[in-house]
């Protein structure tokens, strides 16, 4: 019993690694200019909402709360993965083994979007609680 739960714990880090090397590829495909336009509205849609600590239906909810992150994001990253020409698509691959092996990117200004989000969403408390008409 104890090395299925060994072996489901195994097939979970695998499908974890998997998509950090499709987010990784993606995000490499984005930043060419001969991908079609819709395909990278949705690599946005995908990376944002896999990088966005605001999910659909927060995770402390037992169960439901990390549901829409098994099923949400792989349906994204699949979706993003049809409408990209499969030869771009391997190039990116193959660029996105190595991405990781030198460290996390240090481009911090990719957080600016998610702190924004957040300040507006503090404003908007604020601004309801204290300045009430």
């Amino acid at each position: 019993m104890i090395l299925a739960g060994n072996n489901l714990f195994d097939k979970l880090k695998i499908k974890a690694k998997e998509l950090k090397y499709n987010l990784s590829a993606l995000y490499l495909v984005y930043k060419r200019k001969d991908v079609p336009i819709l395909a990278k509205i949705l690599i946005i849609i995908t990376i944002g909402y896999a990088l966005s600590p605001i999910d659909l239906i927060p995770d402390f909810i037992p169960v439901i709360g990390y549901l829409d992150d098994l099923i949400i994001l792989p349906f994204l990253i699949f979706l993003s993965l049809k409408l990209i020409p499969k030869e771009i698509m391997e190039e990116c691959k193959e660029q996105a083994k190595d991405l990781w092996k030198t460290g996390k990117p240090k481009k911090w200004y990719y957080a600016i979007p998610i702190i924004l989000i957040y300040l507006f969403i503090i404003y908007i408390i604020v601004k309801n609680i204290f300045f009430k008409n």
